[in-house]
């Protein structure tokens, strides 16, 4: 048992490692392009500034170019926000009240709002629109997801029999299924194993 847990200690390592590699190769910001980052601010170049606004699109030659069907389905689509917002509200209590109650580690919003799209002076403001709310919404799915993970760690850290299709950042810690006797003896100890956020390291992906 050592031995398997050694085995999997390692590559977990390994696995994070990795994904922090292929996290830095999808970093959309490249060298040579006139942006760099200050903090988590985005500077532009102001020559790439001027070239980029030169090629944005007017707002009636975009709307023109839409189709139809989008405009009639947008307002399903945005109308999102209000669920999405009242999401984010309880979301935000739950963890204020629930969390330290168990020791759980807050999670940050910062680690998962991510609004650095609005500064690119190629989009018009409808586009601006578009990618704040698609930012907005899938870095509140991933913050929701993150909680629940936490929460699941706590309450019930057993991996599932069938492998579910994507797996969260907690999921590694979780005891195989069937195994009752790790369940019984180190319980207490998974359910309060998160050294590794409270150290300030953020979550990089899920754990196999």
């Amino acid at each position: 048992m050592g031995f398997l847990m050694t085995r999997m200690d390692d590559l977990q390592l390994r696995l994070q490692s990795l994904e922090k590699e292929i996290l830095e190769e999808l970093n959309g910001l490249r060298e040579g392009q006139g942006y760099h980052l200050e903090g988590r601010r985005v500077r532009i170049q102001e020559t790439i500034r001027k070239a980029h606004r030169a090629r944005r699109k007017r707002v009636h030659v975009w709307l023109w170019e839409g189709r139809l069907m989008a405009y009639l389905v947008s307002p399903v689509i945005y109308a999102g926000v209000f669920p999405a917002l009242l999401l984010d509200l309880f979301v935000v209590i739950y963890q204020f009240i629930c969390f330290p109650a168990y020791g759980i580690p807050r999670v940050k919003r910062k680690d998962y709002m991510v609004m650095d799209r609005r500064p690119l002076p190629y989009l018009n403001w409808i586009e601006i629109i578009g990618c704040v709310y698609c930012s907005y919404f899938n870095g509140l799915m991933a913050m929701v997801s993150e909680v629940a993970a936490r929460t699941e760690q706590h309450f019930c850290p057993i991996k599932h029999a069938l492998r579910p299709k994507t797996l969260h950042s907690r999921y590694g810690r979780f005891f195989d299924y069937g195994d009752m006797e790790a369940y019984r003896t180190r319980l207490e100890a998974v359910r309060h194993d998160f050294a590794d956020l409270r150290v300030g390291s953020a979550p990089v992906g899920p754990r196999p």
